[in-house]
C-alpha cells in the first residue's frame, strides 16, 4: 500500500531524507508493508539546485498544497526555525495527518502544545532527529529506559563548539581563529550565536531532560554559559591539570529537585566524555536499574540527520498498518522543583590576574579560607607587567559559597580580574567514591543550599 507524503523543507536535512528514501524505499516496504511515496516538497526557492532526483514529485512553494491534500497521510518537517514551521504543523496536525519533525527549536519551545494538539488529533508526532542527529537519544530514554528513574544526564550535545574546543586544544588556536575555521569548513554558521553561546545545547537539554526526568522542562529554565569566554590559556592550563575544556550540558533529579545547566567545563582526560573530539556528540545517562551508559556519534550532518527522520517515518508507517498512534505526549507530566543552584557541591577551576608582588598569595588565600573554601590545585605563573596569573582548583564547595569567594575577589585590591570560572566534572572514579560517600545527607545539602 503507498503512503503519500509531503516533505518541509528541502536543503541539508530534506535532501537526505529525499536521498535515503529513494535508496531504501523497498526496504522500508519489507519491513512495514507500507510504501512511502514523496508526492509534494515545499521549498522557497523552485530553481535552486537540490543535488537529488526530484523528478516525479510535485515541487511547490505553496504550504497548502501539502496541508489540504487529504492524499498526504505524513508531513515531514525540515525547514527549522519555530512561527513557519509551528503554523505549519499545527495545521498537519488539525488536518489529521502524523508528523515527523527534526526541529529542535520548535520543540524546546513548544512542546506541550503540539502534544496537545496531536493528542485531541489523534496523530502521532515523532522527533527522533531534533537531538543528536543520527544518535539514537529520544527512543531510548522513552522506551528502553522508561523503567529507571534517571538521575544524570550529561553531554556534549553541539558539535560546533566540540570541533571549535578541539582545535584550540590540538592547536593551542585562540577562540576567534578556531571559529573561523569552523566557519570556513562549514561547521558554524556565519552568524554562530546559537551554538557558541550555548543556545542550541540548551534546546536539547530541554528535550531531554523533560523525558528523563519526567517532569516540564522549559528553556528558560536552564542556566546557559558559551564558551566565547575561553581563552588559549585557559586551554593550557586545562591540559597542565590532566583536563580538556568541553562545553557539557547537565541535567540531575535529585528526588525531584531538578538542576539544568550548559558551561564550559574542565572534563579530566580519563573521563569518556573527554575523548569526544571534532564535531562529534555523546550523551552519558546514569539509571538506578541501568547503571551508566553513554550515547556517541554523529550529531548532524544530512545523511545522519536524515536517518533519523527516516527512523521515524518508518514507525509512524508501522503504526498505519498496525492502525494505532503510539507516540504518547511527553510533556503531560507533573511539574518538578528546577533550582537555580544546584544542590550539590562542586570543584571549580578560577583563573586570575593579579598584582606580581609579595603577599598577593597570601592574601588570596585568606579570602578563600574566610569562605570556608579550601584549594586543591594551585598554579603561578609570571605574565607581564608587574601582573601575575594565578590558577586555583578548589575542592568540591557548594555554589553559594564559590559567589561569596568571587564577591570578595572582586574588593581585593590586588586582584586586577578574574579571567575565568568554570566547573571542573569528576573523574569516573571520583564519581564512584562519591556515590559510596553520598552528599552527606539530603537534607545537609538542602541547609547549605539555602544557607
Amino acid at each position: 500500500m503507498n503512503v503519500q507524503i509531503g516533505l518541509l523543507g528541502c536543503g541539508t536535512v530534506g535532501s537526505g531524507v529525499v536521498q535515503l528514501l529513494q535508496r531504501r524505499v523497498d526496504k522500508i516496504q519489507a519491513m512495514t508493508g507500507m510504501r512511502p511515496v514523496l508526492k509534494h516538497i515545499l521549498v522557497r526557492d523552485p530553481a535552486k539546485p537540490r543535488g537529488v532526483n526530484l523528478d516525479g514529485i510535485h515541487i511547490t512553494t505553496c504550504p497548502e498544497d501539502i496541508l489540504s491534500d487529504p492524499d498526504v497521510r505524513i508531513v515531514v518537517e525540515t525547514i527549522g526555525g519555530i512561527d513557519d514551521a509551528k503554523r505549519m504543523l499545527l495545521a498537519a496536525i488539525a488536518a489529521g495527518k502524523h508528523v515527523v519533525t527534526a526541529n529542535k527549536d520548535l520543540i524546546a519551545s513548544h512542546g506541550p502544545e503540539i502534544w496537545e494538539a496531536a493528542t485531541k488529533a489523534g496523530v502521532d508526532v515523532y522527533y527522533e532527529a531534533a537531538v543528536g542527529g543520527a544518535i539514537p537519544l529520544i527512543r531510548p530514554l522513552k522506551e528502553s529506559l522508561s523503567a529507571n528513574d534517571i538521575t544524570d544526564l550529561k553531554g556534549i550535545l553541539n558539535g560546533t563548539t566540540n570541533y571549535i574546543l578541539t582545535r584550540m586544544t590540538e592547536t593551542r588556536a585562540d577562540y576567534a581563529d578556531a571559529l573561523r575555521e569552523a566557519q570556513e569548513l562549514g561547521y558554524a554558521e556565519a552568524d554562530p550565536s546559537s551554538d557558541v553561546d550555548g543556545f542550541d545545547a540548551a534546546r536539547k537539554l530541554a528535550i531531554l531532560a523533560s523525558i528523563a526526568f519526567h517532569a516540564r522542562v522549559r528553556l528558560e529554565d536552564v542556566e546557559v554559559e558559551g564558551i566565547r569566554s575561553v581563552s588559549a590559556r585557559d586551554v593550557q592550563y586545562a591540559e597542565e591539570l590532566g583536563a580538556v575544556i568541553k562545553l557539557l550540558a547537565t541535567g540531575t533529579d535529585r528526588g525531584g529537585h531538578l538542576a539544568l545547566r550548559v558551561r564550559p567545563t574542565l572534563v579530566p582526560k580519563e573521563h569518556p566524555l573527554a575523548s569526544v573530539s571534532d564535531s562529534y556528540n555523546a550523551l552519558f545517562v546514569r539509571g538506578d536499574a541501568s547503571g551508566d551508559l553513554m550515547f556517541f556519534g554523529r550529531g548532524a550532518g544530512s545523511l545522519p540527520t536524515a536517518s533519523a527522520v527516516v527512523g521515524d517515518l518508518i514507525d509512524v508507517l508501522r503504526n498505519l498498518r498496525l492502525g494505532v498512534v503510539q507516540s504518547a505526549p511527553q510533556y503531560c507530566l507533573p511539574n518538578k522543583r528546577i533550582d537555580a543552584n544546584s544542590l550539590e557541591p562542586q570543584r571549580h577551576y578560577l583563573r586570575l590576574l593579579v598584582e606580581d608582588q609579595p603577599g598577593v598569595f597570601a592574601r588570596i588565600a585568606s579570602v578563600f579560607g574566610d569562605v570556608g573554601v579550601s584549594m586543591e590545585s594551585v598554579l603561578q605563573k609570571r605574565v607581564e607587567k608587574r601582573s601575575a596569573e594565578i590558577v586555583i582548583v578548589t575542592h568540591r564547595t557548594m555554589p553559594q559559597r564559590l559567589r561569596k569567594v568571587l564577591d570578595a575577589l572582586g574588593t581585593e585590591v590586588s586582584v586586577r580580574e578574574v579571567c575565568s570560572v568554570m566547573p571542573v566534572e569528576p573523574s569516573d572514579d571520583e564519581a564512584r567514591a562519591e556515590d559510596k560517600v553520598g552528599l552527606a545527607g539530603d537534607a545537609e545539602v538542602l541547609s547549605a543550599a539555602e544557607a
